[in-house]
């Protein structure tokens, strides 16, 4: 299970690793399972050797994500601002997981970005920013936590790969595929998961917890999203499904309770890719999955000031929930150039 890293890179990560005393590890707005995972993987790692490493987010996770150990323990900028600008500016070295830019950080980044200490970024998404003194940056990966993985072993501390660092990093691949429905076609995952489960990972309560477990009330928003606010668009093969804040005040929306309804589209036959947008305080939040090798990645970009991965991609839209809908209709002529006769081939089952 080698993956080739610049030895020299390596090297430089343990002796910053090794020197510093105290470590804030950051991820991006909005943490999702990888986000968490990861931090959270590096933190129980780090503090076996002593260190003050801890997880610090722009906001606060969702609650179902609790099921990953030390999910307790994060501390907030939405919630804890001065101490946690405190902590950055104190800290030894900051390692940025899960994220390629500053603004992802939100109204975290000015302190990130202001902190005298070194940064160190592990992320496996596109067109890393250069805002750090050492870039991992490995987007083929499946997950931060899959490279977060390679990248201990490579240091020589595969050792110190205990249970609750193996759950950390069994978390963050298990929601960044979506379950093992995309991102999860290379014969080496299944290696590293099977090294995961040798060191006491109890794969299936986190399935059940992480992707199966679903309260009564976001079950009924689901299901009301589904037959109400979903629209079909079959000659461009796309779905879109709009939530407005009507629609989440009247089930009581709590964060992550939408978590997986932007996959549901896609076992429609015919669907090659689906789009959520959730109304939110300041902005329009945008996801899109899609089949085969259909780039949502491209469009996210292009339309919605985000990015992402091929088949999973997201954006923050700085406008209303009509003018993202208008976005997003009137480029369904131009996206059809975008599907793949094996697009097609893997829609039409």
């Amino acid at each position: 299970m080698n993956v080739e890293f610049n030895t020299a890179d390596v090297k430089a990560l343990r002796t910053l690793l090794e020197g510093a005393r105290r470590i804030m590890l950051t991820c991006h707005m909005s943490p999702d399972g990888d986000a968490l995972g990861s931090t959270l993987a590096m933190r129980s790692l780090l503090r076996t050797m002593g260190k003050d490493a801890r997880v610090i987010t722009p906001d606060e996770p969702p609650h179902y994500l609790r099921v990953i150990p030390g999910a307790r323990t994060v501390m907030a900028w939405s919630s804890f601002g001065s101490r946690v600008e405190s902590l950055i500016a104190g800290a030894d070295l900051v390692l940025c997981m899960d994220y390629n830019g500053i603004s992802r950080l939100s109204r975290l980044g000015p302190a990130v970005e202001a902190t005298a200490a070194p940064r160190v970024l592990i992320d496996h998404h596109k067109n890393p920013e250069s805002f750090t003194v050492l870039t991992f940056s490995y987007p083929d990966m499946s997950s931060t936590c899959e490279l977060t993985y390679h990248l201990i072993r490579a240091m020589g501390w595969e050792d110190r790969i205990d249970t609750e660092v193996a759950t950390c990093l069994m978390s963050g691949i298990i929601t960044d595929t979506g379950g093992f429905h995309y991102n999860s076609n290379s014969p080496e995952l299944y290696r590293v998961l099977a090294s995961l489960m040798e060191r006491g990972v109890d794969k299936d309560r986190l399935m059940r917890w992480l992707v199966d477990t679903h309260s009564a009330a976001s079950m009924r928003l689901e299901a009301h999203a589904i037959a109400e606010r979903m629209e079909l668009f079959a000659d461009d093969h796309a779905a879109l499904v709009v939530l407005e804040k009507d629609d989440l005040d009247r089930f009581g929306y709590k964060k992550g309770d939408t978590e997986g309804l932007v996959n549901k589209p896609l076992a429609i036959p015919g669907i090659i890719y689906s789009c959520y947008m959730r109304q939110e305080k300041d902005y329009i939040k945008v996801s899109m999955r899609s089949l085969a090798d259909f780039p949502v990645d491209r469009l996210c970009r292009e339309y919605f000031g985000g990015g992402g991965h091929l088949n999973a991609a997201g954006g923050e839209f700085r406008g209303t929930m009509e003018e993202a809908v208008r976005i997003f209709r009137e480029a369904l002529p131009r996206n059809r150039e975008l599907i793949s006769q094996r697009a097609l081939e893997y829609a039409d089952r």
